[in-house]
């Protein structure tokens, strides 16, 4: 499926040439699709609304022009999603299921699974999840075993405990390993787009039940690669933190045998909008080679003098006994929608396997 440049605002990808060409979409599965009453419908308000709540209302516009019968619009719809021409055109259109086949669910699920190959249904399957997350996850659990690796990905997306943009599901929000029998099954998945899911899904049940989920990574043998790369990236907010069983897990030590020859961010002082330089230099102490997990942490300004605190991906490399390494990388410090900088002092520390060893600082000139 071919997607066009994105446009300025995220929203606009479903701005009013995507609604022609959902409108299009229709008319070409089935002359029983109102065209016009589909336009209007989903025209009406649209400027106003945030990118996912264009979502819903183009899924409540197709209700309006498909057969009011949903056993009868579901093969329409379905029809519908390979001649769209971007993702988010894909997810509208799989929100009709959402939204209004809550009362069929065999053919909801089974339409879903279609579905997704065309954009994706992680959004559209919360709400089965929300009405009745156990016979929902049976069905999950069996697109585990899908020649698709679209599907076995909606598997473990759909029901991630956080997964981001989509309402929080109460009986992941009570128990967030709900997923876990989806999760040993997909732990050696080929696909890279299925492990991605995988780590990230239970990245999100570190952020509530770490020790649970140190336990059972640590009964994954990691003798296969796919396994491996999950445990890693599953493990990311725990290292960031330096717990040392999740350090343990990827083979690295708390700690680490280095001297820091040198520490610098560079230059002293920046206004919003410029780059600053972090360079460190490190000299094995070791007699031994040694892995090392490298991070930096930024510690930014707030009003009221306080400040807060996220940690960055550096480097995780082998270091020799005796070798010395050179890391250097660049950051843009700007705005973002999730992060507004504040004029002051930022300090700026160097994480070697979960422990500062380091602190330089930049300031942002008001």
């Amino acid at each position: 499926m071919s997607e066009p440049s994105t446009p300025a605002l995220l929203k606009d990808i479903l701005g009013r040439p995507a609604l022609a060409t959902i409108a299009d979409a229709g008319v070409a599965a089935s002359p029983r699709f109102d065209r016009k009453a589909f336009l209007a419908a989903a025209s009406d308000g649209l400027d106003a609304l945030s990118i996912m709540e264009r979502v819903r209302h183009i899924a409540d516009a197709l209700a309006i022009a498909l057969p009011a019968d949903y056993a009868a619009a579901l093969p329409i719809v379905r029809a519908m999603a390979p001649r769209l021409t971007h993702g988010f055109q894909a997810v509208s259109v799989t929100e009709y299921v959402a939204r209004h086949g809550l009362g069929d669910f065999e053919a909801s699920m089974t339409a879903l699974a279609d579905l997704t190959r065309h954009g994706t249904a992680e959004f559209a399957i919360r709400p089965f999840l929300a009405q009745d997350a156990p016979r929902t996850l049976a069905v999950m659990l069996g697109w585990t075993a899908s020649a698709d690796e679209h599907v076995r990905r909606l598997a473990s997306e759909g029901c991630r405990p956080r997964l981001p943009w989509a309402a929080r599901v109460p009986a992941l929000k009570a128990d967030s390993t709900l997923g876990a029998p989806i999760l040993e099954a997909l732990k050696a998945d080929p696909a890279l787009y299925v492990r991605k899911s995988v780590a990230n899904h239970l990245n999100d049940i570190a952020k509530d039940r770490p020790d649970w989920l140190l336990d059972r990574l640590g009964g994954w043998s990691q003798a296969d690669a796919a396994t491996k790369w999950i445990v890693r990236h599953a493990l990311r907010t725990l290292i960031k933190a330096g717990d040392p069983r999740a350090l343990a897990l990827i083979g690295v030590g708390h700690g680490a045998a280095v001297t820091v020859q040198r520490f610098a961010v560079e230059p002293a002082t920046i206004r919003l909008g410029d780059q600053v330089a972090i360079a460190a230099t490190l000299a094995s102490d070791a007699t031994d080679a040694q892995s090392l997990v490298v991070d930096y942490r930024i510690h930014y300004a707030r009003a009221g003098s306080k400040t807060a605190a996220k940690v960055f991906k550096w480097k995780s490399f082998d270091l020799a006994a005796g070798e010395t390494a050179a890391l250097a990388i660049r950051q843009t410090i700007r705005d973002f929608s999730t992060r507004r900088h504040h004029p002051g002092r930022h300090a700026v520390d160097l994480i070697v396997n979960g422990q500062t060893m380091a602190t330089s600082a930049f300031e942002i000139e008001g």
